[in-house]
Order: structure tokens, then sequence, then C-alpha cells
């Protein structure tokens, strides 16, 4: 094999190891957690539409500006009760517009819930009292 052809082959092969890495920083939640099944399905069947870090998905837009009509919720700042969770499950989101109804149904609905009632939320922005000055 000829140098040039040798510097081709490595170039195309660090080519590829770099695209197997974009994005895929995979499920972060021990196996040992109850909710571990739940991350994994959540990572499965949400992540090309919603954001959640412990989960490894990257699904929707982190700025206003950058956000596009298919974009779900940022699970990192939106806190989720199970309840919640289930009702977007079954019906389609809160709007019904652009998430298939039942994605997941049955004891996988029951988990993907308690996943994102557990970890959703995690890194919501404190609140910020505002001070008036007119001292009320």
């Amino acid at each position: 094999m000829t140098r040039g052809r040798s510097l081709l082959v490595l170039g195309a092969l660090g080519a590829a190891l770099a695209v197997t890495g974009c994005g895929s920083r995979g499920v972060q939640v021990s196996s040992s957690d109850a909710t571990h099944k739940g991350a994994e399905l959540f990572a499965s069947h949400c992540s090309g539409c919603h954001t959640l870090d412990v989960a490894g998905t990257i699904g929707g837009a982190t700025k206003v500006r950058d956000r596009e009509r298919v974009d779900g919720p940022n699970f990192n700042v939106r806190p989720e009760t199970k309840d919640q969770v289930l009702y977007a499950i079954r019906n389609g989101g809160f709007s019904g517009a652009i998430m298939p109804e039942n994605i997941v149904v049955g004891q996988d609905a029951q988990a993907v819930a308690a996943f994102l009632a557990k970890y959703a939320g995690r890194l919501k922005p404190k609140s910020v009292v505002v001070n008036t000055g007119n001292g009320s």
C-alpha cells in the first residue's frame, strides 16, 4: 500500500470514529436503579424530540431562538409528575399536535413515567426574587 493510500485509510477510520462518538452519551442511570428500564425506553423512543442529559438525549432546542415546531420539552429544566407523563404518553403530549399517542404502553409507559418523574427538572433554574425598590 502506498503512503498516500495509507493516509487516506487512516483518515477515513479517524472520521468514522469521530462520527460514531458524536452525540452518543448514552444512558447515565445505573443499571441497579429501579428506573433504568424507563431511561433506556426514553432514550430509544423519545430522544428525537426531548432533551434529558441523564438519558443521553438531545432532541429539543436549549435556546428559544433555535426551537423548531417539533421540539419537545427540555426535561433537564422541566419537572414532571408520573401522572403528567402518563397523560402526555396516552394523549400525544399536552397539545396532541406532534407527539404520537401511546408511543409506549402498559408497563413500558409506567417505566418511562417513573423515570421522568425522578429525573426531569433537575437543572431547573432557581427562582429569582426581583426587588422593585418601592418598599413592597
